[in-house]
């Protein structure tokens, strides 16, 4: 038997990007944490000349689409209010009773 079971191809595929590393001591990265972390570029941290790991930065959304989908929700939200015919004081004084109203239960449960 060779492995494989019978009528059945087993196929394996790996994705690769090659992406270049520039190579830091451990003490640099230490002592320039934070310009590191908000770096796009990753780092192959050595030790003695040994490498003992690696820094990968997530992929970074642009200020102006983290603003535009803070837009898009914000739009969203004031067409759902507007469905619901209520307007944004009484949403306020019906949340301001509800979190009231939380604060005696947890008050009384004493």
């Amino acid at each position: 038997m060779t492995g494989n079971l019978p009528g059945k191809m087993l196929e394996c595929v790996q994705w690769v990007h090659n992406m270049e590393t520039i190579k830091i001591g451990i003490r640099e990265f230490r002592e320039n944490l934070a310009g590191y972390l908000e770096s796009d570029k990753p780092l192959a941290i050595t030790r003695h000349g040994e490498t003992l790991g690696f820094y990968i930065p997530a992929q970074k959304r642009s200020r102006e689409a983290e603003l535009d989908a803070m837009r898009a929700a914000a739009k969203d939200l004031d067409e759902m209010i507007a469905s619901w015919g209520a307007t944004e004081d009484e949403l306020m004084d019906e949340y301001k009773q509800i979190h009231r109203s939380a604060r005696e239960k947890k008050r009384n449960a004493k």
